[in-house]
């Protein structure tokens, strides 16, 4: 039952790497804390509007809530950046300079064994 349509989900292959477990964690943690902020952020702009006695302490909490979700998006980059230096960065390269310098290089080992292996092809007038 071929309707000649092209499939709703399509799978595509992942982009850029998984993120390493404690990295990813902190990120989790960072995004639920910085949301929580931006929903008290709201309901303390709300209160303020609305003149109600909620509307200080509201401000007050956002204030803190900010600083925490400041201390947790660094707590992100802090972890990533240990997290590189004691298990290192597993590159691969970008583009095709590093298969391009290999293929160069096995060419110049070829025409070196050759010229070793053959003397007769060795230009005697400059010699």
């Amino acid at each position: 039952m071929d309707t000649g349509r092209a499939p709703l989900w399509q799978e595509e292959p992942a982009v850029r790497r998984r993120m390493a477990d404690p990295v990813r964690t902190a990120a989790v943690r960072a995004v639920i804390i910085v949301a929580l902020t931006l929903i008290q952020a709201m309901v303390a702009f709300l209160c303020t509007l609305a003149g109600s006695w909620f509307a200080f302490p509201a401000v007050l909490g956002t204030v803190a809530s900010t600083v925490v979700a400041t201390w947790a998006v660094l707590d992100v980059w802090v972890t990533r950046q240990v997290w590189v230096q004691r298990n290192g960065v597993r590159s691969q390269p970008s583009s095709t300079a590093r298969e391009l310098r290999r293929e160069r290089r096995r060419a110049r080992r070829r025409q070196r064994r050759a010229s070793r292996e053959d003397p007769s092809r060795i230009d005697r007038a400059a010699a």
